[in-house]
């Protein structure tokens, strides 16, 4: 199995905790979005939107995480990252997609901007970003509440906003203390195995 990868990529966050998770052996193949790579000719070949991750698994080239993970879950189902029923199922596809679609575009939108020299930081645009990123946090607190995870057990619907989590406290979002749901569940969550793993690799603590 092979994964051609981005380390900063929430993406490809995405991806590798799943493969944590199941514990599946594979080689990264290093994607230097920096330099472009992902437009050479090469690479098109495997995906011809030009984006990471790409999971080559035998003869399988899959791309786009979301449907990466849905095949690491359809091949190789234990532990399970998806419910049974369908509802559940329905549930879990929203969430990710609204990490993926909102909190992660909101959020590296917000990192983009934290990162400039400061004489180019619009603090306009910062201010708004962190109240997108707070509005979408407090939606989560209402959907969590009574709740540990976002459908039942741990599953793809969470672990799609892992990566974007870990980054908040460097882009400068302090989680409001009203938010008690969405807390107890980020602390849940960076207690797992695959996501202490993953603050490693990022030298996040």
């Amino acid at each position: 199995m092979k994964l051609y990868d981005f380390p900063l990529s929430p993406y490809c966050q995405k991806v590798r905790i799943v493969l944590a998770e199941k514990e599946l052996a594979y080689e990264k193949t290093f994607v230097d979005l920096t330099k472009n790579e992902q437009r050479s000719q090469e690479f098109l070949r495997l995906n011809p939107y030009g984006k990471v991750p790409v999971l080559i698994d035998d003869e399988e080239v899959i791309y786009d995480s979301t449907f990466i993970n849905e095949y690491l879950e359809d091949e190789y189902p234990h532990p399970a990252l998806r419910p049974e029923p369908s509802a559940d199922r329905a549930r879990l596809r929203m969430f990710e997609d609204f990490a993926d679609n909102s909190f992660t575009v909101q959020c590296g939108l917000l990192y983009a901007e934290v990162r400039k020299s400061e004489d180019l930081i619009d603090q306009e645009l910062v201010q708004r970003y962190k109240v997108d990123v707070i509005r979408v946090l407090e939606f989560l607190d209402r959907q969590l509440d009574g709740r540990e995870y976002l459908v039942e057990e741990f599953s793809l619907a969470d672990l799609a906003f892992i990566p974007r989590l870990l980054r908040l406290p460097q882009v400068g979002v302090e989680l409001p203390s009203r938010l008690k749901s969405v807390s107890g569940w980020i602390a849940r969550l960076i207690q797992r195995p695959s996501v202490v793993q993953l603050q490693k690799e990022l030298s996040i603590s």
